[in-house]
């Protein structure tokens, strides 16, 4: 093997840190940290590439993106293009990827062990499955095959995947700021790509789009702009040589980091200006960019933590606390933006509120008037010894994260010029005090250097222009003279002549300062909370940490009461008013949460939802605060007229959201007893008034049953003291058991099968999306709940391959177990441009091939689901956090089953394959005469039927016939569309014949055009592919050819569900949780500690 340099073996790391690491760089020159982590039950690596979309070629957006697809799709040492992910499956474990401006990022985790002798053996060792998915994952980076047989596959998944986007408000203002930014930086290309601008078009130009891809990877991924982090629980040495061996193989060609340092995103042409936008959703933004430095060599000072603490602050002195008192803003963020090595954007982004949209300009002159505040001061080192203080504070006590989240931001972070020992606090820790440092970022944040962006629906409503990539509505302009020197007068602002609200923020006294913790060597972990009070009013869930050693804690409280959401008007009003006295605690609220203590206020079916969590110090004096704002809000006339139309922008913008987000909704009203939907609630809150929440929300607080749960750095004592807290605060009468809700589910008779459609309210949105829902039983039958946590486990990796990468049936596709609160089932989740109809016969052909795969299913394959599963299900939690959402899960859903995973895992172990046949035969075959069935549809408005109705059939033929006609000429055939025409007179073009269409297209070529045979197929094969997007913008749906698809089973027809409140009343109620154990096993009600 060739030497392995090390760089460093011993790394900064937190307090409570266990692990061992080492960086080492192989001759390669590719860069790999190794984590070496006893107690992980999942392995994991990542690999970041310092290639990224600012790389595309000019003519070919989109090229990084498509190759960090195609690189999934097989290598020359594992030829099967869905082995990877197939061997991941099998080990517990997932892949993913994404593609940045400057990187590629390919990470994945397995099982940390395995038990099985066939997977554990590699060239006569013993190893854990990490090797083998190492050994895989390496092959990305040597030799990927680019297949030709996937090609067309994966990049209509990229093109599925742009789609997915082109109506979310996040990607077409982020482009809209690209498109508008300097053509000569990368910064203006567009990332993703489709299938346009990776293959149409460059075909059309003879481009061998392969080739392109091929000469992509050979060009960019050298081994020296890579770098590697491994996790595993083997030792130092062993995942050394691994690493050595495995990835001395990935070619280095001394490739120069990618750096943009002659030309910046913004020229003097882009500077000065104003863009406005039109949003799908409705919002109002204004944002101000400011071109800013690189800080990447910064990493000990972070000058631009000092500017983004002061202007985003939101307690009183603020930009924030002025602007809301004015009524003109909702919200504020402050902070650098970085572009590329080179380039950096300092932004500052107001929500507004319909006055501010109104006084934008003047929102900007207090904007500018602050930045004048901050400069008039030296800066204050005992601003920035506050902030270094928080950061050493979070990083000693920084638990661990997920292995995937950990491995992929590592080596990320590794991309950066940081000192190696110092990779995990790099830029975590502020280090120094610089004033020279903050004085020069200063300098970047002046009247001459900053664009503005202004979004909304209705200002100034005479967009002028459309943006490229996503159709973005927008107007772009200078600022006017006049603007811009009241601008130039507010920087220059003075104490005498500044607004007299504006301030410097106090000291912060919500800091934490007892971070003292009583650990206690060798203790077993509890598995339980313990329930230290029971009686008619109050139960209290308390455990004190034994597992993390963190200061730290969470606490959880529900005031149950009836009336939260007892009809929709109840609903909105509860929700309303916990939006009332989150607003009003804003200012107060801000130092916590910077302090790392933060609150929500919520409220949901059972009541009022009330969650602190944080370092433990000060945790009483902010549940304090908020208990008080609960019981004495005033709810003032201006502050309710802003939240209220807030809130009521939120409720119109879910229309807008993606069809699977919305989806779920549905469903899950249909499968209610008591639910509401969005329209309701739209209903119900527009007649709202001040005076109807003042004289609500007394009762929701005037009687109630409450529940506690204390789990962290919290002694029993302190736990009491909460909760007699909420008790003499809010001074509520017990709600007596007989009066609480019941959870309950509606059921699905036996053999009955559901259809419920609803129209997308987006009029662009082009997705459609089912949901695919089929009963299983009950929550609390735990052999059922095994066997349908299995049926998950067996059918996630191929139906991901079959209906996602070979059928193309869209970018977001996912199967596996769904929860209601007392009734659980199978479901199948697909967002595609593709008919709902034809979605649904396409799942009921996945399912019974699946079925025919069970039945032949080896009992070594079946044995290693079981096993991936059982490893699934007993992953430790990573944190406090993970553990105390656990236990709050278990107490809410009132089942109190807090070892359901090991419960789980012993109904797994006895299932034999005979078992999962019997229940896959009666739960979900589609054939099974017993099986229930509900499907809800979401149907795009702008679907080929919605288009088809605005163009005539001759219309739609004449037009494809024009568009082959181009697409033949630019390929060097002549066309003669008269006889092109002939050709098409007996074709059903409106009715998406595609074989008729081929055929005729054929026909011209042989017969009229005297194209050779050899180049005949490869004309053909193209233009295929084009019809797949012609046809659709034509308003024609494409009959599929299904010769190479599994066939779908006759099944019988579907009810459809016109009336809902009749479709209820019809099924039976599920029956409510019980608590699996006596509630008296539990508890621990003596005083002692």
């Amino acid at each position: 093997m060739a030497p392995i340099e090390r760089i460093a073996d011993e790394l900064e790391k937190p307090a409570t840190d266990d692990r061992s690491y080492r960086v080492i760089r192989l001759s390669n020159k590719l860069e790999a940290l190794l984590v070496h982590d006893p107690d992980t039950d999942k392995a994991s690596a990542s690999v970041n590439v310092n290639v990224g979309s600012f790389s595309d070629a000019d003519d070919m957006p989109g090229m990084a993106h498509a190759v960090e697809h195609l690189l999934f799709m097989g290598t020359e040492k594992y030829p099967v293009e869905n082995d990877y992910n197939q061997y991941l499956s099998a080990h517990s474990g997932y892949s993913n990827a994404y593609t940045s401006s400057t990187e590629t990022n390919y990470f994945f985790e397995v099982a940390a062990s395995s038990s099985r002798d066939s997977d554990a053996s590699t060239n006569g060792a013993v190893t854990s499955p990490l090797y083998g998915a190492l050994d895989r994952f390496a092959q990305f980076f040597i030799a990927p095959l680019f297949l030709s047989s996937t090609l067309d596959r994966e990049l209509k998944a990229v093109d599925s995947e742009n789609k997915k986007n082109l109506q979310s408000d996040i990607w077409r203002l982020s482009q809209l700021r690209k498109s508008l930014s300097n053509p000569e930086h990368p910064y203006h290309h567009f990332s993703t790509g489709n299938l346009q601008t990776l293959r149409d078009e460059p075909r059309k130009r003879g481009v061998n789009i392969r080739d392109k891809f091929i000469q992509f990877h050979h060009k960019h991924y050298s081994a020296n702009r890579m770098k590697l982090v491994v996790l595993g629980r083997e030792k130092l040495d062993e995942l050394e040589a691994w690493v050595g061996d495995l990835f001395a193989g990935v070619e280095n060609q001394d490739l120069p980091r990618n750096r943009w340092d002659g030309v910046q995103p913004y020229s003097d042409k882009e500077l000065l200006t104003q863009v406005f936008a039109k949003p799908v959703m409705d919002s109002r933004l204004l944002d101000i960019y400011f071109p800013y430095q690189d800080e990447e060599d910064m990493y000990e000072t972070q000058p631009s933590r000092y500017l983004s603490h002061l202007i985003g602050h939101e307690g009183p002195g603020s930009i924030l606390a002025y602007i809301k008192a004015k009524g003109w803003a909702n919200g504020l963020s402050a902070g650098v933006a970085p572009v590329c090595p080179g380039a950096a954007f300092f932004t500052i982004s107001v929500k507004l509120t319909e006055d501010g949209l109104k006084q934008y300009q003047e929102v900007v002159k207090v904007v500018f008037q602050y930045i004048s505040l901050i400069k008039e001061h030296e800066p204050q080192q005992w601003i920035v010894d506050e902030v270094r203080e928080m950061t050493e504070v979070d990083f000693r006590f920084k638990e661990k994260s997920p292995a995937t989240s950990f491995t992929s931001r590592l080596s990320s972070i590794m991309q950066h010029p940081l000192p190696r020992d110092q990779l995990l606090s790099g830029t975590s820790v502020l280090r120094k005090f610089d004033s020279k440092g903050i004085a020069q970022a200063l300098s970047y944040i002046r009247p001459d250097n900053y664009r503005l962006t202004l979004v909304s629906q209705t200002f100034p409503g005479d967009w002028d222009q459309k943006e490229k990539w996503y159709g973005t509505e927008y107007r772009v302009e200078a600022i006017p003279s006049g603007l811009q020197a009241s601008i130039r007068q507010a920087a220059e602002s003075t104490s005498k002549n500044r607004i007299p609200d504006l301030h410097l923020p106090h000291p912060n006294e919500f800091i934490p300062t007892k971070l003292s913790v009583d650990k206690r060597e060798g203790v077993e972990p509890l598995k339980t909370p313990k329930l230290i009070r029971n009686d008619e009013a109050v139960r209290v869930w308390w455990k004190k940490d034994d597992r993390f050693w963190v200061p730290k804690g969470n606490v959880y409280i529900t005031l149950r009461n009836p009336l939260s959401k007892a009809t929709p008007e109840t609903a909105v009003k509860s929700n309303l008013y916990c939006e009332l006295v989150k607003d009003a605690l804003v200012e107060y609220s801000y130092d916590a949460e910077i302090a790392g203590l933060e609150y929500q206020l919520s409220s949901f079916s059972m009541g009022i939802d009330i969650d602190v969590g944080g370092y433990s110090d000060k945790m009483y004096v902010l549940l304090e605060k908020v208990l008080v704002s609960m019981r004495d809000l005033e709810v003032k006339p201006e502050r309710f007229k802003i939240v209220k139309e807030r809130v009521l922008r939120g409720l119109r913008n879910w229309d807008f959201q993606q069809p699977y987000r919305q989806v779920g909704d549905f469903a899950r009203w249909l499968g209610s007893e008591k639910g509401w939907i969005n329209e309701q609630y739209l209903a119900e809150l527009i007649p709202l008034t001040p005076e109807d929440i003042a004289s609500f929300y007394p009762q929701l607080l005037r009687q109630m049953h409450i529940e506690f749960l204390a789990h962290g750095n919290i002694h029993k004592e302190d736990a009491i003291r909460m909760t007699d807290l909420v008790e003499s605060t809010l001074r509520p009468r017990t709600l007596p058991k007989s009066q609480w809700q019941i959870r309950r589910n509606l059921l699905l008779p036996p053999g009955s099968d559901f259809t419920y459609r609803r129209t997308l309210g987006d009029p662009a949105n082009v997705n459609n999306c089912i949901e695919y829902y089929l009963y299983v039983g009950s929550l609390a039958d735990h052999p059922l709940r095994a066997k349908l946590l299995l049926l998950g486990q067996m059918t996630e990796e191929i139906g991901f391959d079959q209906l996602r990468t070979k059928e193309q049936l869209g970018y977001i596709v996912f199967t596996g177990a769904k929860y209601a609160a007392t009734i659980m089932g199978y479901r199948v989740i697909i967002q595609s441009e593709r008919p709902t109809e034809y979605l649904e016969e396409r799942v009921n052909a996945f399912l019974a091939l699946f079925g025919s795969k069970l039945e032949s299913m080896s009992q070594d394959d079946f044995d290693g689901h079981k096993k991936s599963l059982i490893n699934k299900r007993l992953e430790k939690v990573k944190n406090l956090d993970q553990e105390s959402e656990r236990f709050w899960n278990h107490i809410s859903a009132e089942y109190f089953n807090f070892i359901q995973n090991e419960t789980d895992v012993e109904h797994l172990k006895p299932l034999g394959k005979q078992d999962m046949i019997d229940f896959f035969n009666h739960y979900i075959q589609p054939t099974s005469p017993s099986r229930a069935k509900l499907s809800v549809h979401m149907i795009a408005q702008s679907s080929p039927k919605a288009i088809a109705g605005t163009i005539s059939a001759e219309e739609q033929k004449e037009k494809l016939i024009s568009m082959l006609g181009k697409y033949l000429t630019s390929v060097g055939v002549d066309t003669d569309t008269d006889q092109l025409s002939k050709r098409f007179e007996p074709v059903d073009v409106a009715g998406g014949d595609q074989t008729a269409i081929i055929g005729a297209i054929s026909s011209y070529l042989q017969n009229d055009a005297g194209v050779p045979q050899q180049s005949l197929t490869a004309v053909v094969e193209q233009g295929q592919q084009l019809l797949g997007t012609v046809l659709p913008n034509l308003g024609i749906e494409v009959k599929v050819e299904e010769t190479d698809l599994p066939p779908a089973p006759e099944v019988k027809p579907t009810t459809l569900i016109e009336d809902v409140f009749d479709y209820k009343s019809r099924l039976a109620v599920s029956e409510g949780p019980r608590p699996v154990r006596d509630l008296k096993e539990y508890e621990e009600l003596e005083a002692k500690l």
